[in-house]
């Protein structure tokens, strides 16, 4: 199994201001690497309420934090719903809320739900392994939305400047049969850059795969929501932390900040996002888009 790193991880247990007994939300607990290190800090009065679209790493979460000293409570679901999950496990507030919106090097690399072009894979890219039949998946949107919707997401999620290229291929070759893996996704796109493109350091469909893999978890919308219902559940007092990797969620996150500061319901701590050391980039190459930001309700 691939080992997810957790980012930022000194700077995410300073800006949460831990002390014993807190009640901690991890909305992306994904397989623990930060709790376990909140869990050091909050001791046994404390609890941590770990959320998670992936049942996967839910299950590699209660592995590693089975001995720790807090009591922990993991849930199968999204972190946009946070609010409704506090509430249901009989809190009225937490001491404090981690976001990481990262994509994990696990789900990558072993998922085997289409993530990464360097497998060949079904095209879901969906955070839940078990999705419902009536859950949006890459397979959809490639092989039934219309070209400019599929030009729209590229663009506005990816930043493909080549967009409109891909995404008429992808409904050209559609018509000539099914697109159903990675591997003849890659290719179209591929396909449809120029020849200097292609020998770039970052693989051509990079970009696509981004778009298509937020476009179906709603990773945007859900980071809105997400927001919005942290503050709704914080004590006063209480921080929300969040770690973001592309400059599309990290702009939302600044902009709802800026906008709840202005009505004077949280303070800004972080004037600017703090990023990863020169160190932390050499042990961890892949936390190199990460920018923290943190706010407390005031």
């Amino acid at each position: 199994m691939t080992e997810h790193i957790p980012v930022l991880l000194k700077e995410t247990i300073e800006g949460l201001t831990l002390k014993a007994g807190d009640v901690i939300v991890d909305g992306t607990i994904n397989t623990g690497g930060h709790s376990l290190e909140i869990s050091k800090r909050i001791g046994k009065d404390g609890y941590i309420i770990g959320i998670d679209r992936d049942s996967d790493a839910l299950s590699l979460a209660a592995e590693r934090l089975a001995q720790v000293d807090p009591k922990v409570i993991l849930i199968h679901g999204n972190y946009r719903n946070v609010d409704t999950f506090v509430k249901k496990e009989g809190f009225d507030t937490v001491s404090g809320i981690l976001l990481d919106i990262g994509f994990s090097s696990r789900q990558l690399a072993d998922s085997g739900r289409g993530f990464t072009f360097a497998k060949d894979e079904p095209l879901l890219m969906t955070f839940d392994p078990s999705p419902a039949e009536d859950m949006l998946t890459a397979h959809e949107i490639v092989n039934t939305w219309d070209e400019e919707n599929i030009a729209d997401i590229i663009y506005g999620y990816g930043g493909e400047h080549f967009s409109r290229r891909i995404a008429r291929n992808i409904v050209k070759k559609r018509d000539e049969g099914e697109i159903n893996s990675t591997k003849q996704l890659a290719e179209i796109i591929e396909e449809s850059v120029p020849s200097r493109y292609r020998k770039k350091r970052i693989h051509p469909a990079t970009k696509t795969f981004q778009a298509l893999r937020i476009t179906v978890n709603d990773e945007l919308g859900s980071l809105r929501e997400g927001i919005e219902n942290s503050f709704k559940v914080l004590q006063k007092g209480g921080r929300l932390v969040i770690i973001t990797f592309h400059s599309g969620e990290d702009r939302i996150v600044k902009n709802l900040f800026k906008d709840l500061a202005q009505k004077q319901e949280i303070e800004i701590i972080t004037k600017k996002p703090i990023v990863p050391t020169e160190e932390e980039l050499k042990n961890n190459p892949k936390a190199g888009s990460a920018k923290l930001r943190i706010a407390q309700k005031t």
